[in-house]
């Protein structure tokens, strides 16, 4: 087990141990106005998509809807309150992700660098951010906490 705010490790059934981290890409006025990427963006992404693949590192990845489709729900004193998009700020909207699980934070950040130039007519803002692992949490992370977490990933994930 490791310490609260060490990197948390996995280890892969290959016996590699590996971090998980997620590639955010920013919304922009396109992504917002729900302007469809170009063909030559759509392969350019495909073949980017496939070499993670094909490296063993891509967990997931997906586009986002502009935040009109979208909402909020905000809770104070336990009460949901919904609000319903678009969203005003729209440098703090997500347009996309996509997860990967690799060895470093280094190689993270080598992928990230590979991203397609053709995004956003090469002005495009990515962030890379670590995804928790149970590790991180502690001791308040109880074997009883762990076996739950455990049997929810295998649920989700159709083992």
């Amino acid at each position: 087990m490791h310490a609260v705010g060490s990197p948390a490790l996995t280890l892969k059934p290959n016996g590699d141990i590996t971090m998980r981290f997620m590639i955010i890409r920013k919304a922009d006025k396109d992504t917002e106005a729900g302007t469809m990427p170009s063909t030559e963006l759509i392969a350019a992404m495909m073949k980017y998509n496939e070499e993670l693949v094909q490296a063993g590192v891509m967990l997931a990845g997906e586009g986002l809807q502009p935040s009109t489709k979208g909402a909020r729900i905000s809770f104070a004193g336990g009460k949901p309150t919904v609000f319903d998009g678009p969203f005003a700020e729209t440098k703090e909207l997500i347009a996309g992700f996509t997860m990967i699980q690799v060895k470093s934070k280094q190689e993270a950040i080598e992928w990230v660098k590979r991203w397609p130039a053709l995004d956003g007519n090469g002005a495009v803002e990515l962030e890379l951010r670590q995804v928790f692992e149970a590790e991180d949490f502690g001791a308040e992370f109880t074997p009883e906490l762990r076996e739950t977490e455990e049997r929810l990933r295998r649920q989700s994930s159709g083992a």
